[in-house]
C-alpha cells in the first residue's frame, strides 16, 4: 500500500484490545530490534494475521500469524 502523502507518525502503546462486537483481538507490540507488530486474532476465514512495521513505521511485511492468541504476562 502506498504511504499517505505528508503522512505523519503516530504512537501506539503496546497493548491488547479485545473487541466483543467483532470477536477480534488486536495485539500491538514492539520487538527488541525496533520493529513493531500488529497481530489480529479471531474467527478469520484465512487465519490470524500479523503486520510488521519497520523503525520508520512503514509496512515491512504481513502474513498469517503462526501462533495462537498470546496473552502477555502483564495481562491479569
Amino acid at each position: 500500500m502506498p504511504i499517505k502523502p505528508g503522512g505523519r507518525p503516530w504512537t501506539v502503546k503496546e497493548q491488547m484490545i479485545e473487541d466483543p462486537v467483532s470477536g477480534l483481538s488486536f495485539q500491538f507490540e514492539t520487538v527488541e530490534d525496533g520493529t513493531s507488530r500488529l497481530r489480529v486474532y479471531g474467527d478469520l476465514s484465512l487465519g490470524n494475521r500479523e503486520f510488521v512495521f519497520d523503525r520508520d513505521g512503514e509496512e515491512a511485511g504481513s502474513g498469517t500469524a503462526l501462533t495462537g492468541l498470546c496473552r502477555a504476562t502483564w495481562i491479569k
